[in-house]
């Protein structure tokens, strides 16, 4: 039943309008409809509260309507829902659920493989922590599903894991093209270190070169592949002593074995370039995109940057030019609003140092980051500000030079090095955020079981951004997560029977709803499983 309106016109041409409820019902497979009731004019019913009355009186013969008026029940607990609800649907939209439930054949298995994996990539999401800390905060989520889950069966979860790992990359990778309409046409390469507490498991924790200068501890080496839009496509560990050109030989060989890729291309900043890695490249016919050191690199300070030539704009704060040199392809890239930065910056210093040295304060300042470049010490000790320094500072302004050995054109491939962050920020957000380090789990299998739990937090992660910023929402990741967490999900206990009530939508929540594809659920709805 519902209620329809009918209008009516008034001879000096005002209207009134009539309530009735109706009936549908079908008569052949074809609907019908009757009026059950006149109820009144509207604005008859309205005055002195009638309606208000008639509306109080049918609740009390609904349960959830009855709930929801009159707030009469026993609270039992209140868990977080929004952030559950949303990345459910994206998991099942991404045929996550399907390929991680999968079991090969003949295993034997007498637990949701699936949601203990779901539970593991939520909570890397929501609450990073050990698998342990896991287990305990299940209990503070709503989902059903996750009460069976014991923590030997999160463990296990984790061999189930690394065996499907090829398999659900594969998939996503087909399922975000489709989905999606992803650029694939150029992938993102790099790599990053992540040490263990402990001592991690023989023959993958090792001693190696730390981006994280920590030398003392064994690691492993993570390589990350992203589509230019930033979306992680697969990843791979190798032992920590892997040098950078072995793990991107065998990455990119195993990529171009798995994916139907046209290129990828090795993206790199200064901090890892070193000439026998430049070389190792060309001999095996790797792309690549490097960021140069300026200061460091003679033929990029001493002939690169003094090569005249127009910049090409490229946008509003970028800049390019391109030079060739000692047989290499260099991009010069010039950053106006940069350059007024690091003009205000040098100033600064030259300022702060005058100040000390004339108050006779040296202790430490050629040792200060950054300082001790406008220094310099003369005889008996004296120290004083290298003017002629400071002059030549002020050609590196704004400017960063790239090196590379594609046939992109000079402005693709600053856009491309650009890109570069995403990578980055996808690093960080693996070993931050999503907390893949410290890592404590001591098998190999547990150990890259984990890390593909975080690489698959990713994936969710940056698939919700990019919906989101498709939909136009404004808002960042972070703000729209601050709101979902506000909805949760409380049982409550009335007339004999649980029932679960879930909190207002504040702020942006609905965005999230609306960018995954999903309705919020139904404000009070029977709980079945308790």
């Amino acid at each position: 039943m519902f209620i329809r309106t009918t209008t009516g016109r008034n001879k000096d041409g005002s209207t009134r309008i009539y309530l009735h409820l109706v009936q549908g019902y079908r008569v052949n497979g074809k609907v019908k409809q009757k009026v059950v009731a006149n109820l009144g004019r509207l604005d008859v019913l309205r005055v002195g509260g009638s309606l208000d009355r008639l509306i109080t009186s049918l609740a009390r013969y609904s349960e959830r309507c009855w709930l929801e008026a009159e707030g009469e029940a026993q609270l039992a607990w209140a868990k977080c829902y929004g952030p559950v609800l949303i990345f459910r649907r994206l998991w099942e939209r991404l045929g996550l659920a399907r390929q991680v439930g999968r079991l090969p054949a003949g295993s034997r298995v007498d637990f949701p493989v699936e949601e203990a994996v779901f539970a593991m990539v939520l909570h890397r999401l929501l609450d990073p922590g050990s698998k342990r800390a896991t287990h305990r905060w299940l209990k503070t989520v709503y989902r059903p599903e996750f009460e069976s889950l014991e923590l030997h069966n999160l463990y296990r979860a984790l061999d189930h894991l690394v065996q499907k790992k090829e398999k659900i990359e594969e998939a996503l990778f087909a399922r975000n093209r489709d989905l999606f309409c992803l650029n694939f046409d150029l992938m993102l390469f790099d790599t990053t270190s992540v040490y263990f507490e402990g001592q991690g498991p023989e023959g993958l924790a090792e001693y190696g070169y730390s981006r994280e200068h920590r030398p003392d501890r064994v690691q492993v080496v993570l390589g990350l592949l992203m589509s230019r839009d930033g979306i992680p496509v697969a990843h791979h560990v190798f032992p920590g002593n892997t040098a950078d050109i072995k793990a991107f030989r065998h990455a990119i060989a195993d990529l171009r074995r798995r994916f139907p890729l046209r290129r990828v291309v090795i993206i790199a900043d200064r901090g890892v370039v070193a000439e026998p890695l430049l070389e190792e490249l060309e001999l095996e016919g790797m792309e690549y995109i490097v960021g140069m050191p300026l200061r460091k690199w003679k033929e990029v300070r001493e002939i690169v940057l003094s090569r005249a030539g127009r910049y090409h704009e490229v946008k509003d704060n970028l800049k390019v030019k391109e030079v060739e040199a000692g047989g290499h392809r260099y991009i010069v890239c010039h950053n106006p609003e940069g350059e007024e930065r690091d003009r205000k910056e040098r100033e600064s210093i030259v300022a702060m140092l005058a100040e000390h040295l004339s108050q006779g304060e040296l202790s430490g300042l050629v040792k200060r980051k950054g300082w001790g470049r406008y220094l310099r010490v003369k005889e008996a000790g004296k120290v004083e500000i290298d003017h002629k320094k400071v002059a030549e500072e002020a050609r590196y302004d704004g400017k960063y030079v790239l090196r590379t050995n594609t046939s992109l054109a000079a402005e693709e491939v600053a856009l491309d090095y650009k890109s570069l962050w995403q990578v980055e920020h996808a690093f960080r957000e693996l070993k931050s955020g999503l907390e893949v380090r410290p890592v404590y789990l001591r098998t190999e299998a547990h150990v890259r079981g984990h890390i593909a739990v975080c690489f698959l937090a990713l994936v969710l992660e940056a698939t919700l951004g990019r919906l989101l910023k498709g939909q136009g929402t404004r808002a960042s990741y972070r703000e729209i997560m601050a709101d979902l967490f506000e909805l949760m999900a409380v049982r409550f206990e009335a007339r004999g029977k649980a029932w679960l009530w879930r909190t207002e939508l504040q702020g942006l929540a609905y965005e999230a709803f609306r960018a995954v594809g999903v309705r919020p659920p139904a404000r009070v709805q029977p709980i079945t499983q308790v």
